[in-house]
């Protein structure tokens, strides 16, 4: 694998010591979190704007497509490689992060199930940042509950005409394309589900308004409506009534990136904690010296050391070709819940300081809260865990 370093030039990663080749990324990505996110973390959260300059080094650096085969565009690296892209670019900032995630969710996709014409025309110029994606899947009546969804793609010659509203999309003010979902055969439920990649100035395509998000402001969500698009042949991926499997596929991935980003979040909440704890002084002395103090820092580090391992473990399974659904959703699942109880920690370590803006804690507390919501809430992770435990004979322990 090769991909950059955070000055431009090339970094080959030691095919014989995988745990090198992650350290190495990991290095980098950190260095380039340090010296080009962080110092436009404050700026991008107050504007909300598209940080299209990063989404251009990102490519350019070789972050995209982390584990997408080589063949295809990707860095051609694994699952866990990915996960400390995630980690890195989190602690960096969020919505940074998201950008990423949402590129290797996409190229997956793009990769295993697209053809060869449309990773031309798609991923190729998606991994080289020269198109924008979007993931079009949730609806007014479909969000945990994909029963209720409501676009639909019907045949119209050797076509289709898609019509439907997503709401809460990400990347839909700015995208190019979307991978969208629609009903093909409403009597088939979850069968009758297929995807469709969408170019979005097709006629009858529109945009509702930016939504102004809570946190990871800088990653731009809003609606995509679909009035009769007239889509071509070619526009399905993969065959046809498998959409909803499909989609399904990528998200124990998707889950492991999203459990990175929250562990990024997690980290840069207690950098944050131990720095303002050693220089903040009560009662004559610095506030680390404080018995209530210590044991906040002490179980944030503790949280942060496990919802990593947890990451990695899911990350390594799904590395060996192992089906992985209980691990990802337990990984997601708790270090998004520790992210936002210590995010909370870190503000109230920070006491009043802590509660202004502009101060790097209150946006994190912020970013940390959509982690429990998307790529399916804790509450449904808290679903599946139970409903793989007892599929593996496991209730009671795992």
């Amino acid at each position: 694998m090769t991909t950059a370093r955070a000055d431009g030039a090339p970094l080959s990663l030691p095919a014989d010591d995988a745990a090198e080749g992650v350290a190495a990324v990991r290095h980098e990505t950190r260095r380039f979190a340090d010296e080009r996110i962080r110092p436009l973390a404050a700026e991008l959260d107050e504007s909300e704007r598209f940080p299209a300059e990063l989404y251009d080094e990102m490519a350019a650096l070789g972050l995209f497509g982390i584990a997408v085969p080589e063949a295809h565009g990707g860095a051609g690296a694994d699952v866990l490689t990915y996960a400390a892209v995630m980690e890195e670019l989190g602690r960096g900032y969020a919505s940074v992060a998201d950008q990423c995630g949402l590129v290797e969710l996409i190229a997956t996709l793009l990769s295993q199930h697209g053809s060869d014409g449309q990773r031309d025309a798609y991923l190729r110029p998606l991994l080289q940042a020269k198109r924008r994606c979007a993931y079009a899947l949730t609806e007014a009546a479909a969000g945990s509950d994909l029963a209720g969804l409501r676009t639909t793609a019907t045949p119209d010659g050797d076509g289709w005409r898609l019509t439907g509203e997503k709401l809460w999309i990400h990347n839909a003010p700015v995208a190019d394309f979307a991978l969208v979902l629609a009903r093909t055969d409403p009597a088939l439920g979850n069968r009758g589900m297929s995807i469709f990649v969408v170019d979005l100035d097709l006629p009858g395509c529109s945009r509702g308004k930016k939504e102004h998000k809570m946190g990871q402001r800088a990653s731009q969500v809003g609606a995509l409506h679909f009035d009769a698009v007239r889509l071509p042949a070619d526009a399905r991926l993969g065959p046809p009534g498998r959409g909803f499997q499909i989609m399904m596929g990528a998200l124990d991935k998707g889950r492991v990136g999203i459990g990175a980003l929250a562990v990024g979040i997690l980290q840069a909440a207690l950098d944050e904690s131990i720095g303002y704890a050693k220089l903040r002084q009560q009662f004559g002395h610095p506030i680390a010296e404080f018995q209530a103090i210590q044991w906040m820092l002490a179980d944030m580090a503790k949280d942060t050391a496990a919802a990593r391992l947890l990451v990695e473990a899911a990350a390594k399974r799904l590395d060996r070709g192992e089906r992985a659904t209980l691990e990802c959703a337990m990984a997601k699942c708790f270090a998004s819940d520790a992210a936002v109880t210590h995010t909370a920690n870190a503000v109230q370590i920070h006491g009043g300081t802590g509660y202004i803006r502009g101060v790097v804690v209150e946006r994190l507390y912020r970013d940390a809260k959509i982690t429990q919501i998307y790529e399916g809430t804790n509450q449904i992770q808290r679903l599946i865990i139970a409903r793989q435990l007892a599929g593996r004979g496991e209730v009671g322990g795992i």
